[in-house]
């Protein structure tokens, strides 16, 4: 299967490209850092630098790709903790303008699948129309939305902790989203057993 992977350099990203081709995948990784082309390349996946927010340009990549599936596993969330409560309008961003630009991205491409990520948590106050929008938009173009618990693991915000339920160690998540790859549209939730 042809992969276009959105956030191939994210903290569930760069689990997935492995998996994905050494699961027999075409994958194209999509990051916006040039400096990170390279470590998308060294995994064997095509690496794409380009911007979720230009549309045209997102659009005409995704289409030169002409994948089978796209994946949708951007994030934008400040590498301290500390800073989540004041960064979530970049984050809803990527929900809603990277979401539909994504999405009008495969269709372009004439894509078959799209699967997304999302969160298993009610999200803080304030936010959670921008989820509730970005999971029926997915759902609307037949996708398949990934509700995944809170990641612990390395690299991650609880690299030596464990957060509350629902939660999920990253390298399982990514495990079990290849299982999805072919999954009926719908919502499916990744979470370790409460």
């Amino acid at each position: 299967m042809r992969i276009f992977l959105a956030g191939a350099t994210g903290v569930i990203g760069t689990r997935l490209l492995p998996l994905l081709i050494g699961a027999g995948h075409e994958i194209a990784g999509l990051t916006r850092s040039p400096a990170k082309a390279a470590a998308i390349r060294a995994t064997g996946a095509h690496p794409i630098v380009h911007d979720v927010y230009d549309a045209p340009g997102l659009a005409a990549a995704v289409t030169d790709f002409a994948p089978d599936l796209v994946m949708h596993q951007l994030t934008d969330l400040p590498d301290d903790v500390a800073d989540l409560a004041t960064s979530g309008e970049a984050n809803a961003r990527i929900r809603t303008e990277g979401t539909a630009n994504l999405l009008a991205a495969a269709a372009a491409a004439g894509a078959k699948r799209f699967l997304a990520q999302s969160i298993a948590w009610q999200p803080p106050a304030g936010r959670g129309a921008v989820i509730a929008a970005h999971e029926a938009a997915v759902l609307d173009a037949g996708g398949v939305v990934v509700r995944y618990g809170q990641f612990y693991g390395p690299g991650t915000y609880y690299e030596s902790t464990q957060p509350e339920h629902p939660r999920i160690h990253v390298d399982s998540a990514a495990a079990r989203t290849i299982d999805l790859l072919d999954a009926p549209t719908g919502t499916v939730v990744v979470v370790d057993p409460a």
